[in-house]
């Protein structure tokens, strides 16, 4: 099972992403709509990988990132940046930060759906 944190100050996208991603078998979902929560939950439980916002009204994205990339727990976390930031300086710069993927918004299920699932963790199950 693997578990996905969801961060995005706007319901109704944690909720799109959300659905979209009920497509990969296999998944458990944790919503965050603040950076500061998403560190909380960070903090508190395990996830393989974590869909983040970079606008948010507390803690951005970047903040968030940069947090995660700190930690030793965390640092390997695959973090996908989903944002309406959809310029190459805006990419060039999260990805310079540690984020592992970058998908401007808006977004295609098929899209999000294929890039989790290529950052999500081989099932123990699976691996050789």
């Amino acid at each position: 099972m693997s578990a996905i944190l969801v961060v995005d100050d706007s319901k109704v996208m944690r909720d799109m992403v959300v659905a979209c991603l009920r497509a990969i078998a296999g998944t458990t979902y944790t919503h965050a709509s603040t950076g500061l929560e998403a560190i909380e939950r960070l903090s508190l439980a395990h996830f393989d990988l974590m869909v983040l916002d970079l606008n948010m009204p507390d803690v951005g994205g970047i903040e968030v990132l940069e947090f995660v990339r700190r930690q030793d727990r965390l640092r390997a976390l695959p973090v996908l940046i989903v944002t309406t930031r959809g310029d190459e300086e805006s990419r060039e710069r999260v990805l310079r930060a540690g984020a592992t993927a970058f998908l401007a918004k808006p977004f295609t299920p098929e899209a999000i759906i294929a890039e989790v699932r290529r950052l999500l963790p081989e099932p123990a199950e699976t691996r050789a």
